[in-house]
């Protein structure tokens, strides 16, 4: 359930920069380290394995905070969130930059994981703030900034690193950190869209407690060993406590995560299929900058410096930035299932050429280029898919939960990737040389991942178009992201129009169900058209007010097990005694 609060509205001109500008910083926070982290045992003076929970505990806090961070943005302000998400990262970048202790060092980068809160909060934003001509294009953006910051990270990090103290690279985190705060001050407005209900902390730290004790494994079971007690018997207390949490959620009024929502086939396929794309997204990460750096004395290494394999790898998050406007104007002709299913395709298509194109630095480029391109499109599809399927009210938790399912899919292949190269390297004077067959490996499980999310994608139910919609080619990309963002969702659009016929901007269209409680609310576009989501099939009532118009109330049934949307006209009375 929605409320809608009548804060005054700002101008969006810079919403989407500033937004998609804090998903940067969060991915620069992510990738931060990459550069050193060969160097980081002897940096803080401890063993290689306890120098990787500088690693995991930023992925651990980040698994933990993101559904948390999107509930809370849902019921007490998503901009308010976000501020406080990259605030929490700031203070986690100050207190690792002046430090060389390791105890410190992972508190310090467990805070910095805070800050992937921000990418849900992001998306949670734009839905509610942009008119919707932008929001297809902005959602891509702003899911896509992940692989845009890491691809950018990379070759700056070691530049960074190779000629400064390393620990300028966490006070340049900060830095951006509060430049993102203050860009998110001036130029984003608070959503006036929020769900009731009260906090589920209980439902909070269950979660909690099920996603460490299932990653933690994951992340250091190669270290432990997969067969040991150790590892088996984390994964079996995770089954326990996610279960446990799972059966009290059903039970809450007001969940932390509403899990009847989270089993839509549309929603759970969804999901899975991120696991999948984080699968694909991190491997490359791992492997190219490994061989582009091997000395050439192996027979198969390129022997690049730091930041030359750092600015070879940079255009995955490039090509990632410009598929976006690619991507809502094939969403828009086509849907998000479609490009989702397109941007696998084009990941395993890199992948596959990947198996014989490893012997040059252009090559590497060039497998970049194609799977960023890929990537792109897929992330891109995630966010419409998910904000398709759910109430305005519940878009920062089921963004959020979506996150979360890309940090496990990145999680899971930095482990299996890292027990690959492992197990088939050459040990040359106590080092540790990953070999061609390792990287190779690595690229056909990848490969793998890939094909299993294109199975899932396959299975998504299809949105059809209304009968009543006329089937015009998009003569703009306005209209093409209008489209795109009306197809994914599951409810009512249409327009609001004035007996003469002219169409009514700004005005309010209220859902309300059977039980007269308000399930969501939109306001109309210059051209008078609204969108509106449904939590479920039924009959409702499309409420619609406006300045010097009467309130016209009009009921409306919603029967969609496919989610397609139903077209909705609204035609306002005649002026009313309320000043316009």
């Amino acid at each position: 359930m929605t409320q809608s609060t009548t804060t005054p509205q700002r101008g969006t001109r810079g919403v989407v920069p500033v937004l998609a500008f804090a998903g940067i910083v969060v991915a620069v926070m992510q990738t931060l380290l990459v550069p050193v982290i060969k160097d980081l045992p002897a940096l803080l003076s401890t063993t290689p394995s306890n120098a990787t929970w500088v690693l995991t505990s930023t992925l651990l806090a980040g698994a933990v905070s993101t559904p948390i961070m999107g509930r809370l943005g849902d019921l007490y302000g998503k901009r308010r969130m976000l501020l406080t998400s990259l605030a929490v990262m700031v203070v986690g970048s100050l207190i690792s930059g002046f430090t060389d202790d390791l105890i410190i060092m992972i508190i310090g980068r467990a805070l910095q994981g805070f800050a992937m809160g921000a990418i849900p909060l992001g998306i949670g934003l734009m839905r509610d703030e942009l008119p919707r001509e932008k929001l297809g294009s902005a959602m891509a953006l702003m899911s896509s900034s992940i692989g845009v910051g890491g691809g950018l990270a990379l070759p700056l990090a070691a530049l960074t690193a190779q000629h400064t103290d390393w620990h300028a690279l966490f006070f340049g985190a900060a830095g951006l950190g509060v430049v993102s705060m203050l860009l998110t001050v001036l130029f984003v407005p608070e959503s006036s869209v929020k769900a009731e209900g009260t906090f589920d902390v209980l439902g909070a730290i269950g979660l909690s407690a099920g996603l460490v004790l299932f990653l933690l494994p994951i992340t250091k079971g190669s270290d432990w060993g997969w067969s040991s007690g150790t590892t088996l018997g984390l994964f079996a207390a995770a089954a326990v406590v996610l279960v446990l949490w799972g059966v009290m959620e059903l039970r809450l009024k007001a969940p932390l995560v509403d899990l009847r929502t989270t089993a839509r086939r549309e929603v759970l396929l969804t999901n899975l299929a991120s696991i999948m794309v984080g699968v694909a997204f991190y491997a490359i990460s791992l492997v190219l900058p490994q061989l582009l750096q091997l000395p050439t004395s192996t027979g198969y290494g390129l022997g690049q410096s730091m930041v030359v394999a750092g600015l070879c790898v940079a255009p995955l998050g490039l090509t990632m930035m410009f598929t976006a406007p690619v991507y809502a104007r094939l969403s828009a002709k086509y849907g998000p299932k479609v490009t989702l299913i397109l941007g696998m395709l084009i990941i395993a298509i890199g992948y596959g050429a990947g198996l014989g194109l490893m012997s040059a630095a252009w090559q590497t480029i060039l497998i970049s280029v194609v799977v960023g391109a890929g990537i792109g499109l897929a992330y891109s599809s995630l966010p419409a898919l998910i904000i398709g399927a759910v109430d305005p009210s519940e878009t920062g938790a089921a963004n959020g939960l979506n996150t979360l399912m890309r940090s496990i899919g990145t999680s899971v292949s930095s482990a299996v990737i890292g027990m690959v190269l492992a197990n088939t390297a050459n040990h040359v004077g106590g080092v540790a040389i990953p070999t061609m067959d390792g990287f190779r490996t690595s690229f056909l499980i990848a490969t793998g991942a890939v094909a299993l999310g294109l199975l899932l994608a396959l299975f998504l139910p299809s949105a059809r178009r209304s009968s009543a919609k006329p089937q015009l080619r998009a003569s703009s990309e306005e209209d093409a992201n209008l489209r795109a963002a009306e197809e994914a969702l599951a409810g009512f659009h249409g327009r609001v129009l004035s007996p003469a016929g002219a169409p009514v901007a700004r005005a309010k269209v209220t859902l309300i169900d059977r039980r007269g409680r308000q399930a969501g609310a939109a306001l109309t576009d210059e051209t008078g058209r609204y969108a509106l989501s449904v939590p479920s099939d039924g009959s409702y009532v499309l409420a619609a007010t406006a300045a010097g118009h009467a309130p016209l109330a009009s009921a409306a049934a919603y029967q969609g097990d496919d989610r397609a949307a139903v077209e909705v006209d609204l035609l306002l009375p005649g002026s009313s005694d309320v000043p316009a």
